[in-house]
């Protein structure tokens, strides 16, 4: 009995562990895709934006993040103040058997759980690319990656309040993708487009991006680690039941991602004449934001659906939002936001042990939440230390005025 609980224990550690790692890829994925969708002259700042972001996030879980979210009261509001992971599980406890028994190692789930919140903060990077100063962005992340996250992950998924209302969200199309929609927004709308987006008699101006094969490839590589996201949030497979679980859960993200392809490259096609990439490239995401609320309980048709609308939902919100001059240069919030409240609204319909009630609570706290305090964090930076380059300093692109380099230097006279 003692040697099956340290084998299920290392196998279900070693699950997770990879998991992780797969997760932390999808920061090569977000680095891709928005160096891809931005102009040349910015391809620099925001890969350095992204290296940046990680670390930080890294060091403030570790340091603050991970004991806030998981180290206070069940039920509660307000989180407990503390330092550190904690200790590791010992040989005694793993040993023990019983229903109190750990499967999984604690630096395990500190490592899974960090790379989540990484992809929270890889959100705000995209929506606001091309004009904001690095070391303001690089100070809320702080921020965001130490407390605004983690408190409201001890709501649901550290025992808190929202999980006590019945909130379902299985890998976190609303704990981590609205939450960091919700703070890309409130910098968005604090920070302002960029110039020559909008005219003044209402017209909207297309910015392309500067490299389409890179952004196909950083959404390759998101799709990939989001099997990592989504199987990992089983948090075990070492019994049948488990493994079948996680059959099931990467079934259901491939499905969905695939049907947000074809959903928002149909409507692209039926809208605006043309086989839109960018969109294609959102619609992936799109389907796989909307399943991750819960990816296991429908069957592959129903989150093939469940993807398709998620895909189409994208589409509509990406041209709704530049109608109200909302600038976001990768369409992050409309992917992560609007589509992660579908997913949460979405997990009732397979899932009886979940209600739309609970659901739109869920939404609301974590909206609500999330973006009051990075509204806060964005108008002190704003007034302290400024969010914005200047009009010259956009014009000749961040990567020059940020970082002292340019990511292609023999295009140099070449921008636009």
């Amino acid at each position: 009995m003692t040697e099956l609980s340290e084998l299920t224990y290392a196998l279900d550690t070693f699950y997770f562990l990879v998991c992780g790692v797969l997760v932390m890829w999808m920061a090569a994925g977000f680095a891709m895709l928005e160096a891809g969708l931005v102009r040349s002259k910015n391809t620099a700042e925001i890969l350095t934006k992204n290296v940046a972001l990680f670390a930080v996030a890294c060091t403030m879980y570790l340091l603050i993040g991970y004991y806030i979210m998981y180290s206070s009261t069940s039920g509660g509001f307000l989180p407990s103040l503390g330092v550190l992971i904690g200790v590791e599980n010992s040989l005694d406890a793993i040993t023990a058997g019983g229903a109190d028994a750990p499967y999984y190692s604690m630096r395990s789930d500190y490592f899974f759980q960090v790379v989540f919140v990484a992809t929270a903060m890889s959100i705000v990077s995209g929506a606001v690319a091309e004009r904001m100063k690095l070391w303001a962005f690089l100070a809320f992340a702080v921020i965001m990656t130490g407390f605004i996250y983690p408190v409201e992950g001890y709501w649901t998924w550290g025992g808190g309040w929202l999980s006590e209302v019945g909130y379902s969200d299985y890998a976190g199309s609303g704990i981590v993708h609205l939450a960091g929609a919700a703070a890309a927004l409130a910098g968005v709308l604090v920070l302002g487009p960029r110039a020559g987006k909008y005219g003044k008699d209402g017209s909207i101006y297309a910015i392309p991006g500067a490299n389409m094969p890179l952004a196909t490839l950083g959404a390759f590589i998101l799709w990939m680690g989001w099997f990592g996201f989504n199987g990992g949030s089983e948090l075990k497979m070492s019994d049948a039941a488990s493994a079948n679980n996680v059959a099931q859960v990467f079934v259901n993200t491939n499905a969905a991602a695939a049907a947000g392809v074809i959903a928002a490259l149909v409507l692209a096609k039926l809208w605006f004449r043309k086989a839109d990439l960018t969109m294609a490239l959102n619609g992936a995401l799109a389907g796989l934001v909307a399943i991750t609320a819960d990816p296991l309980s429908p069957p592959a048709l129903g989150a093939a659906i469940i993807g398709a609308i998620g895909g189409a939902i994208v589409v509509a919100s990406i041209v709704t939002l530049d109608k109200l001059k909302v600038d976001d240069p990768v369409g992050a919030i409309s992917v992560h936001g609007v589509a992660g409240i579908w997913g949460v609204l979405a997990v009732p319909m397979s899932n009886a042990d979940a209600s739309f009630g609970a659901q739109i609570i869920g939404i609301i706290g974590i909206f609500g939440w999330v973006f009051i305090a990075s509204l806060v964090v964005w108008l002190i930076l704003k007034a302290i230390m400024g969010i914005r380059v200047s009009e010259e300093e956009e014009y000749e692109g961040v990567d020059l005025t940020e970082c002292g380099l340019e990511a292609y230097p023999e295009f140099n006279g070449a921008k636009k």
